[in-house]
């Protein structure tokens, strides 16, 4: 467990332990996580963008069909 300060820019250095930790170098892309009181660190891999762009993959209905599809069920609902 380490301690860091915030400077008047809001800025961190991050400890000595957490860079190895979580394998951070200079250049790396980090995503905060916040769940409730919680915010956890999390190193961006450079194949995030892949990853997200998988998603569809092997789904049945393209993103716009699943769009159109939830989007007449909240027409229908409005109507009643």
């Amino acid at each position: 467990m380490s301690i860091s300060k915030i400077t008047r820019n809001f800025q961190v250095t991050l400890p000595r332990d957490v860079r190895e930790i979580k394998d951070l170098n200079v250049g790396d892309k980090v995503l905060f996580v916040v769940e409730g009181e919680r915010v956890d660190l999390v190193k961006l891999d450079k194949n995030v963008v892949k990853a997200a762009a998988g998603l569809w993959t092997g789904m049945k209905e393209t993103g716009v069909d699943y769009e159109r599809r939830i989007r007449t069920g909240w027409r229908k609902r409005q109507v009643k």
